[in-house]
C-alpha cells in the first residue's frame, strides 16, 4: 500500500511573491486548511513545505509556502505533485477507499470469474466510474455503485462486481 497520497499538482505560479495556484487532486480541496505541511515530489527528491497562506479560487488551491517569497523562487515547481503521508488524510467512511488503493486490483463477477484489472478512477460528479482493462485488453466502464460493485477485498486484491444488463454492449 502507498504511503505517500498526492492531494494536487501544482499548475503556475499566482502573483510576483511566491504563491501557487494548485490543482487539488482530493475530494475536498477544503481539506487544505487543515493541512499545515505538504511534500513536494521534485522528480529527483521530496521536499517538506509548510504551507503559510490557503485561499480557494474557482477549482483551484492557491497556497503560500514559507521560504518562497518570490516568482523565481516557486516557478520551476511548476507541474509538480503535492504530497501527503497516509496517517495525514482524511479518515475515510465505511466503503470508501483512496484510488492509489485501487489501482491494479483484480476484478472479479460475482459468480468468482475473472473480468480484469482495474486501471483507472473517472470521476464523474454523480458517482465515481470504474475503468477496467479486461483480459481481452478491451476497456470497459463501470458505474462504482453498490449494484454494480458488490465489495472490495484490499487484502486479498479483489474487486466483486455484478455486470449490469447493457454494461458490456
Amino acid at each position: 500500500m502507498e504511503n505517500l497520497l498526492r492531494v494536487g499538482v501544482i499548475s503556475s505560479t499566482h502573483g510576483v511573491k511566491g504563491e501557487v495556484k494548485v490543482f487539488p487532486t482530493t475530494d475536498d480541496p477544503a481539506r487544505f486548511k487543515s493541512l499545515k505541511k505538504v511534500m513536494l515530489d521534485t522528480g529527483r527528491e521530496h521536499m517538506d513545505l509548510e504551507i503559510q497562506g490557503v485561499k480557494f479560487f474557482k477549482n483551484m488551491v492557491i497556497l503560500k509556502f514559507k521560504g518562497f517569497d518570490s516568482i523565481d523562487e516557486i516557478e520551476k515547481y511548476k507541474g509538480k505533485d503535492l504530497l501527503i503521508w497516509r496517517d495525514q488524510a482524511v479518515k475515510l467512511g465505511p466503503d470508501e477507499n483512496f484510488i492509489i488503493d485501487l489501482i491494479g486490483l483484480r476484478v472479479v463477477t460475482e459468480d468468482g470469474a475473472e473480468f480484469g484489472t482495474l486501471t483507472d478512477v473517472i470521476k464523474t460528479g454523480a458517482n465515481d466510474v470504474y475503468e477496467v482493462r479486461t483480459g481481452e485488453g478491451k476497456d470497459v466502464l463501470l458505474p462504482a455503485i453498490k449494484e454494480c460493485v458488490l465489495g472490495v477485498d484490499l487484502e486479498e486484491g479483489i474487486i466483486t462486481v455484478h455486470i449490469m444488463d447493457g454494461l458490456l454492449d
